[in-house]
């Protein structure tokens, strides 16, 4: 797999002309080939984008120490943040060009603590996108061990700005 791009400044983020002249499927392909970048979050959150297929998206992480809670636990936004990327990123999959879309909600389901330096897939699996909206399914499940430790769900809003 080519090296992805983390960016380190706003400037080096796509540009609006850039997101909009492409289908959803041929920018998240971009981003997993290295052409454009992913979201800076994946830095700070430590995961990346693993694969991407139509109506499927897998993002790989391993939370540290950075991403613990007082108590000593994997905090629950990092499942949600990871959540969010794999299944919002699924419904890119399947935004025309021309069209961008947003998170309208998400749920999260934790099932069990994921250690600290655990490796751990995050897949989105698109179940609807239409013309206004997507919905979409998620789970993180160990890559070693292939326990399941979260599951979610989304829906998305997808617009064609005039």
């Amino acid at each position: 797999m080519p090296e992805q791009f983390l960016p380190t400044s706003v400037d080096q983020l796509p540009t609006r002309e850039t997101t909009m002249s492409m289908s959803g499927l041929d920018f998240m392909q971009k981003i997993l080939e290295g052409e454009l970048p992913l979201a800076p979050i994946a830095n700070g959150l430590n995961y990346q984008l693993q694969d991407v297929q139509l109506d499927q998206v897998i993002f790989r992480g391993a939370p540290g120490f950075e991403q613990m809670n007082p108590t000593g636990t994997i905090h629950g936004g990092w499942y949600g943040t990871l959540l969010d990327s794999a299944m919002a990123c699924a419904i890119m999959t399947r935004v025309p060009k021309g069209s961008v879309y947003t998170t309208l909600e998400y749920k999260v389901n934790i099932i069990r603590p994921i250690r600290p330096g655990t490796s751990v897939d995050c897949i989105g699996v698109v179940e609807h996108a239409g013309r206004s909206t997507g919905v979409a399914t998620g789970k993180i499940v160990g890559v070693e061990d292939g326990k399941l430790y979260a599951t979610g769900s989304t829906t998305c809003i997808i617009m064609t700005p005039k």
